[in-house]
């Protein structure tokens, strides 16, 4: 009996209590997208759709040692980073990925949606000189964008400038997600855009912008679409459509869980409830 042969997916992240971002999102992308998932945890929150109560980091021998496990037997493809918090971690997990071969896509978890501060402020520094070089694609939202490229936000052409200025400065392709665009300029939209440009090619990609659906998990789901299409072989601009289609899919299929919203990561289209 032949039996199937998945290939890897690994994501450093942190572990969201919630199960709606960080590492739990990631693994449920994975699985719907036909990849067997890895994990390292780089911290561990307490945290709902609401709030992040508390993060306790792992330490940088831990989150080290976890990808000496992964990677002695399960060597994935693609790696996504997620929620890193400190620059020891930082240091630690891109000194490790810098011997390997694989695929990186860096999201650049600085906010959660509540607002709160994922990434220590002496972390920023190491984020930009050591872990996005090494990126393949980096996929920071609005607020990141901004502070990756050093410039506001506000108009489709303002998306264009950063992911241009971000490509410049890290050398990496970069998807600059502008789902909230219009509601920061405030002012009406029907398209959630993003930007994606690599140096030659500048890509806009659309979807319609659904109302009234929070959006916790969106960027970790979309960057985990994006790592498992690569891992499943897809060119950049092929995962990157794939991770479109699959996070657009996941918010208009959502469904809700208590109090709140949970996206579809389910790869099955149920309907909205």
């Amino acid at each position: 009996m032949m039996r199937q042969k998945l290939p890897v997916a690994l994501t450093i992240a942190g572990s969201d209590s919630g199960g709606g971002a960080g590492i739990q999102a990631d693994l449920k992308t994975f699985a719907a997208m036909g990849v067997h998932g890895t994990s390292v945890i780089t911290c561990i929150t307490a945290q709902n759709p609401k709030q992040v109560l508390s993060i306790e980091p792992c330490s940088p021998r831990m989150v080290r040692r976890q990808m000496e496990a992964v990677f002695g037997e399960l060597a994935p493809r693609a790696v996504k980073t997620g929620m890193l918090f400190s620059a020891k971690n930082i240091s630690v997990v891109s000194a490790f990925l810098q011997e390997t071969r694989c695929l990186l896509v860096v999201d650049p978890v600085m906010l959660s949606t509540s607002r709160a501060r994922l990434l220590e402020p002496a972390a920023e520094k190491a984020l930009r000189q050591k872990l996005i070089p090494l990126a393949a694609l980096v996929t920071p939202n609005l607020d990141e964008a901004e502070i990756l490229a050093e410039q506001k936000i506000s108009s489709p052409e303002d998306l264009r400038a950063a992911a241009r200025k971000i490509y410049a400065r890290y050398g990496c392709a970069t998807l600059v997600k502008g789902g909230h665009l219009a509601e920061a300029a405030g002012h009406p939209n029907r398209e959630a855009i993003d930007i994606f440009f690599d140096g030659s090619t500048e890509w806009l990609l659309s979807a319609p912008f659904v109302r009234g659906v929070p959006t916790h998990g969106t960027g970790c789901t979309y960057s985990a679409a994006i790592c498992a299409a690569l891992a499943l072989g897809r060119d950049m601009a092929g995962a990157v459509e794939a991770g479109k289609n699959f996070i657009s899919s996941a918010i208009a299929n959502s469904y809700r869980i208590g109090r709140h919203f949970a996206l579809d990561q389910t790869g099955i289209t149920r309907g909205r409830h």
